[in-house]
């Protein structure tokens, strides 16, 4: 089982901060695209992206007991 952080405005989109998914032996690439399958959630090619707190590209591969985040930009003024 992988866990899914979603913050800030993701958080919003899906309605949750965080899910589950059965995915090990995925790449990253592969569970943005799920996400934007399942969920209708868009962006997720601009925001940052860690695995076990560790910044990770597409290629990662997803194994069980890993912690996915999402982590959209942050502004301010």
């Amino acid at each position: 089982m992988i866990r899914i952080l979603f913050f800030a405005h993701l958080k919003e989109a899906v309605g949750l901060a965080e899910m589950e998914w059965l995915g090990e032996g995925n790449s990253l690439e592969e569970l943005k695209k799920h996400l934007h399958r399942e969920l209708g959630l868009e962006g997720l090619a601009s925001v940052m992206t860690a695995v076990n707190e560790e910044f990770a590209d597409d290629e990662t591969m997803l194994k069980a007991g890993d912690v996915v985040a999402f982590i959209p930009p942050v502004s301010g003024g």
